[in-house]
């Protein structure tokens, strides 16, 4: 099963490798990474997606909060949450019909980019099942798709 797991570290260089290298030593998969800073300047914020069994997912929690510069973890997808993902598609003008552009262009979650070179950049900030929806739907006339990985707060 996909879990989100959050954890609140302090600034110290050699921080991430650690918390990488603790799933990597432990045959752990992380699906996505994302680290930037929190409302403390001297902390991060790190939102680490992977899967696994509860047992498993308990397992890297309690690892991770022994490490030295770990201040808290918590498993978010087990209670109200939410999530968002970022993804940037590059299409050329020429594959995109007016109707295609008018859905796009009415969907609060698509921003458009104009390029100087006849193509766009679409922007969709979502869900990440609602992400896959989008890039399935686009799929076959995308140039390019670069995508972020999740971030998530608990909602309750």
């Amino acid at each position: 099963m996909r879990h989100v797991i959050s954890v609140l570290l302090e600034n110290e260089s050699g921080a991430l490798s650690r918390v990488a290298g603790l799933f990597s030593a432990r045959s752990f998969n992380i699906e996505s990474l994302s680290v930037a800073p929190s409302e403390d300047l001297s902390t991060s914020r790190m939102t680490i997606v992977t899967s696994g069994n509860d047992q498993v997912i308990e397992q890297i929690i309690k690892q991770l909060d022994k490490l030295l510069d770990v201040i808290e973890v918590s498993e978010i997808t087990s209670n109200e949450h939410i999530e968002r993902e970022i993804a940037f598609v590059k299409i050329n003008n020429e594959n995109i019909d007016d109707k295609m552009m008018e859905k796009f262009s009415k969907n609060e979650f698509l921003k458009i980019h104009k390029t100087k070179n006849s193509e766009i950049i679409i922007e969709c900030v979502d869900s990440p099942q609602k992400i896959n929806d989008f890039l399935e739907s686009v799929k076959n006339i995308a140039i390019k798709i670069v995508r972020s990985g999740a971030v998530g707060i608990n909602s309750n």
